[in-house]
């Protein structure tokens, strides 16, 4: 069985899919045979493997990182948000039913079982697995469903290290914070803190570090990671796109623009990453019909919920805006569930994304 190191957060966003690609990357370099895991994913950012099977964006660029081709059992429980309540599970790559708040935990029982046997098909043919939670592993009202964080490291043998994303705020006690909910037995299984995302001189940190170990348990930090901008690196889910709203930069003379609609459960955003990096263009997310101007070209983006996605458009205003920019010479592109979004009629009599019987 291979050596296992596993990522953990103190909370979403803190940067486990990048640190969990960096060391795919570290030890495929040092001539080990290396496979990224991560034993359920929710996003709707996923992609498809060579054999067809469907799995988390953020395994396959750890594959190619390691220099491998992607397989679903580097993720075999993908969780594709369809509401706030209900997801669809796609369990090793193919397409099982969904999860609903009310059987969340009968059906994390049923998978982790599929998970176990997932990795252990990994781990047999690799020298080192490098493992990633999700959220943080101190969510103490999930703890009991928990198929994917400590539970999975102490089936792996995986030795862990805390991340926390300084850049934020607080990182300080979002560690110690995350120790002092962990029970004792948990404790032993951190192994370390990364704080990422530092700007500036690490001196700054003083004897903060030192402190910390004393407040958390003893458990050491060992490494600062800092703050790198502009990777390009895909995303794992849509929360940095979230937390990255801002004002666009005023438009070049001679540049085009280019808004693409911020649907509430968009699907896939970082294949707008090429434009993004065009140079002459200006890509923008919108998500209100005041802020969509005049642009060259409006991309309606894939999206998990179609139905529900259109009809929260069209309460915004946002349908009307698109046929006036459309109406003043606007190329108007739809991707996937956007492009079902611009047709005359749409139904989803088998309800494969919501109630059966569904049209607008």
């Amino acid at each position: 069985m291979a050596r296992a190191l596993m990522m953990l957060g103190t909370h979403s966003n803190a940067g486990k899919s990048l640190l969990a690609t960096a060391f795919c990357r570290i030890f495929a370099r040092k001539g080990f045979r290396v496979a990224p895991f991560k034993a359920q994913n929710m996003s709707n950012n996923a992609g498809v493997t060579p054999e067809g099977g469907e799995m988390g964006r953020a395994q396959i660029v750890q594959a190619e990182a390691a220099g491998i081709y992607a397989h679903t059992d580097m993720n075999p429980v993908l969780l594709k948000p369809e509401g706030n309540r209900r997801s669809q599970v796609v369990l090793n790559g193919k397409i099982d039913g969904r999860i609903e708040a009310g059987n969340w935990l009968e059906t994390k029982e049923r998978l982790w079982g599929e998970v176990t046997a997932a990795y252990d098909r990994l781990s047999s043919r690799y020298d080192v697995v490098v493992l990633e939670g999700a959220g943080s592993p101190a969510e103490i009202n999930l703890k009991a469903g928990d198929i994917v964080n400590l539970r999975m490291a102490r089936h792996a043998g995986a030795s862990c290290l805390l991340v926390g994303d300084i850049d934020r705020g607080g990182v300080f006690a979002a560690l110690a914070g995350t120790m002092l909910l962990l029970e004792p037995a948990e404790r032993l299984q951190i192994g370390g803190f990364l704080v990422n995302r530092f700007r500036g001189d690490p001196a700054l940190l003083g004897d903060g570090l030192e402190m910390l170990r004393e407040r958390a348990f003893g458990v050491p930090t060992l490494g600062v990671i800092p703050y790198l901008p502009d990777l390009r690196i895909a995303d794992e889910d849509a929360v940095p796109l979230e937390r990255g709203q801002s004002a666009p930069a005023p438009l070049a003379e001679g540049h085009l623009d280019v808004a693409v609609i911020h649907l509430p459960r968009i699907a896939n955003f970082d294949e707008f990453d090429a434009l993004d990096l065009e140079p002459g263009v200006r890509l923008r997310y919108v998500e209100r019909a005041q802020d969509l101007g005049n642009p060259a070209a409006v991309i309606l983006p894939g999206t998990k919920a179609t139905l529900t996605d259109l009809a929260w458009l069209r309460e915004r205003g946002l349908d009307r805006a698109i046929l006036a920019a459309y109406g003043r010479g606007a190329q108007v592109v739809g991707i996937c569930g956007g492009y079902q979004m611009a047709g005359e009629w749409l139904a989803d009599p088998l309800g494969m994304e919501g109630a059966p019987g569904g049209q607008a």
